[in-house]
């Protein structure tokens, strides 16, 4: 078990529309397990929209195979890592008001603390994460930790979660400049 993230969860699910609603329950319920029920909504959200652009980038790439789900988390903080068949990255575009699809990512990107994608060289596909923290009434958010920070566009992992956490490319809310941050 890794120590940086000692509860960790993972489900697969087939390449379909039906996976979106079955990975957003997964993930309430595993999260009030945790006993951390109180990041749902923005957890909930962040699954369903990575569960979507999973869903539609694999059927995309002509492969109605499975997607993956991780859910890692600290109990300050969840990481929400998703795998597709498609090798393509990610793209955050700035939808129009009267577009119909291509908000998702800007959802990811306001209500995570980070996001990111990267591939590995012995993996199709590709895997894209998002962090949301702990909102604690009254409180103060964790710190934000920044070590192992170095500056680059994308990250290779060697490894899935649950032995080495891979490195990941990172986009930061702050607007930070893209980086690669070790778990």
């Amino acid at each position: 078990m890794n120590h940086r993230w000692p509860l960790q969860d993972f489900l697969e699910l087939g390449a379909l529309i039906s996976a979106v609603p079955c990975a957003r329950l997964h993930a309430r319920q595993v999260l009030w397990e945790w006993g951390i029920g109180n990041l749902g909504d923005s957890a909930e959200l962040l699954v369903t929209e990575l569960i979507t652009n999973a869903v539609t980038a694999s059927r995309e790439a002509g492969r109605d195979s499975e997607v993956r789900l991780w859910l890692l988390s600290d109990s300050a903080q969840i990481l929400i890592l998703v795998w597709d068949a498609s090798p393509q990255p990610p793209v955050l575009t700035d939808a129009g008001d009267e577009a119909e699809h291509g908000r998702g990512l800007m959802l990811v990107d306001a209500v995570s603390e980070q996001w990111g994608w990267y591939s590995r060289e012995d993996s199709d596909g590709k895997f894209v994460w998002a962090i949301t923290r702990l909102c604690i009434p009254g409180g103060s958010h964790p710190r934000r930790d920044n070590s192992g920070i170095t500056q680059s566009r994308k990250g290779s992992a060697s490894s899935l979660p649950g032995s080495r956490v891979p490195k990941l490319a990172a986009r930061s809310r702050s607007r930070e400049r893209m980086s690669v941050q070790t778990w």
